[in-house]
């Protein structure tokens, strides 16, 4: 600090002084840039010198005399700079450290329900005219209102045209004044007439102004034509609308789905998670839950199928796939051996790229329609180690159930291991458990009660009879006779020793 106050009168907040690197020869061209070397910055702030590697900035160029090539590199160079550090901020910090760039997968089902597939070079387009009905159907509302509509005009003009043919063959347009003679039809005195007398025809209006005479049979076999056809494209056009407008479609929109999955500890198992829930009064009849793992993969003899789909099994051999939606559930996986998340940890969650598709299929109650609701979960919307917030309670003489807290979840504590090492963990702790209490009672079984006791001095009677009998003291070693000695030994040879009377026996 000393020799900042002293050698700079207004001092910087960094200085670096370039430290040449041994073997570099003095750089005597200004016009060439330095390489990255080895610097001290001194920092005012700090009071110390930080060695660093740092690359020296370009300077600016006084030479007007560059090529065009020369420029061109330098401004590329330049506009260059501030997308790697654009690159380098875009990055997320995650749990587990500096994860890669964040991007965004592209959706197999949205979460409505849309299915994101669109076909195309499609040749046999022939193959819908042969289920007009359907495609009729499936048509979006303004083609379905544009086919309803044309399909009345043209059938109108045609038959119109005709009997506007039929009057100027027959010569009526040239005697409409002649009382005496008798059209084809009453009163149709141009295009226009023969026009509304074909919409009264078709549609059984009948006025009574424009009437046919049986004076025309040709007039009587159209009449009858344009009866069956106008039936015709009644029942055909008022089906479609009716069917299209019953469409149990807008019935899916009221079966939601939570924003998010979760993953945590059910009865000490990992378990995937999501909530379904119906907004109607009217409930779904029959409700049947699914779920699809969509993933790429490769075989192993190099095949890759993209978009691969596994099941995923939410109660189907238990009978819990099948729902009573009333109120909202949460739909549970569990995590095993058959799963294809027996594997997946925390940290490998982060990285992997999947979506979970899950279907709710049921019946309408109002009008005994099928009804099929979807949505999609990708691989950042499940949620490790969180778990769905209650949102039923008991009120007075009902259950009340708050639709504010449907895609709320909270922390839990949950290991962030696989299900597969978790399962170890369980089967380890729970065989050292097992081996542990065995050892104990083994050792209550082969101790024996006078081991655990003191040794019992001799009275005075034995010590004499042992005198007597065998000229010196007895000694008890271990209060152990020989008798139990054997009986130690043969059980822990595996054999079972019995009484002498036992064996006379």
């Amino acid at each position: 600090m000393a020799l900042e106050n002293s050698t700079f009168s207004a001092r910087p907040e960094s200085l670096s002084l370039p430290v040449p690197e041994k073997g570099e020869e003095p750089a005597e061209e200004a016009k060439e840039e330095a390489p990255p070397t080895s610097v001290f910055n001194v920092s005012e702030e700090l009071g110390h010198v930080v060695t660093t590697e740092t690359s020296t900035p370009p300077r600016p160029s006084t030479n007007n005399n560059m090529s065009f090539q020369d420029k061109m590199a330098a401004r590329e160079a330049q506009a260059n700079q501030p997308r790697k550090k654009l690159q380098g901020a875009g990055q997320e910090r995650s749990k587990f450290g500096w994860g890669r760039s964040k991007r965004k997968r592209q959706r197999y089902v949205e979460k409505n329900g849309r299915c994101n597939v669109q076909h195309g070079n499609m040749r046999e387009t022939y193959r819908y005219l042969t289920d007009i009905f359907t495609t009729l159907v499936d048509l979006n509302w303004r083609c379905s209102l544009f086919v309803f509509v044309m399909a009345y005009a043209v059938t109108w003009l045609f038959f119109g045209a005709i009997w506007y043919l039929i009057a100027y063959c027959r010569g009526d347009l040239d005697h409409l004044e002649d009382e005496t003679w008798t059209p084809c039809v009453n009163n149709v005195n141009g295009f226009i007439s023969a026009f509304l007398f074909s919409i009264e025809t078709e549609t059984t209006i009948g006025y009574g102004h424009r009437v046919i005479t049986d004076q025309c049979p040709v007039g009587t076999m159209l009449l009858l034509l344009q009866a069956i056809l106008g039936s015709m494209v009644n029942a055909f056009m008022v089906g479609c609308m009716f069917v299209k407008i019953s469409q149990p479609n807008k019935r899916a929109e009221t079966l939601v789905f939570s924003r998010n999955a979760v993953i945590s500890l059910r009865d000490d198992k990992l378990c995937l998670m999501f909530r379904v829930g119906d907004l109607r009064s009217s409930h779904i009849v029959g409700a049947n839950m699914r779920a699809k793992l969509i993933k790429s993969k490769q075989t192993q003899e190099g095949e890759f199928i993209p978009l691969d789909q596994t099941d995923i099994s939410v109660g189907f051999e238990t009978g819990d796939d099948r729902l009573f939606l009333v109120s909202p559930l949460v739909i549970s996986h569990e995590i095993d051996s058959r799963s294809p998340f027996w594997d997946m940890s925390q940290a490998q969650l982060e990285k992997e790229d999947f979506e979970i598709v899950v279907i709710l299929e049921g019946m309408v109650e109002a009008t005994g329609m099928t009804c099929q609701a979807r949505s999609s979960y990708l691989a950042e919307e499940v949620l490790w180690g969180h778990r769905f917030s209650p949102m039923m309670s008991l009120a007075e003489g009902f259950f009340d159930v708050d639709y504010g807290a449907f895609h709320h979840t909270f922390e839990v504590d949950t290991p962030s291991c696989s299900a597969r090492e978790l399962a170890l963990a369980a089967a380890r702790l729970e065989a050292h458990l097992y081996w542990s209490i065995s050892s104990r009672l083994d050792e209550e079984k082969w101790e024996g009660p006078n081991l655990t006791e003191p040794t019992r001095k001799p009275t005075d009677s034995e010590s004499v009879s042992g005198k007597e009998g065998d000229g010196g003291p007895t000694f008890i070693v271990g209060g152990v006779t020989e008798t139990q000695d054997q009986s130690v030994v043969g059980e822990q040879n595996g054999s079972v020793t019995t009484d002498q009377s036992e064996s006379e026996a």
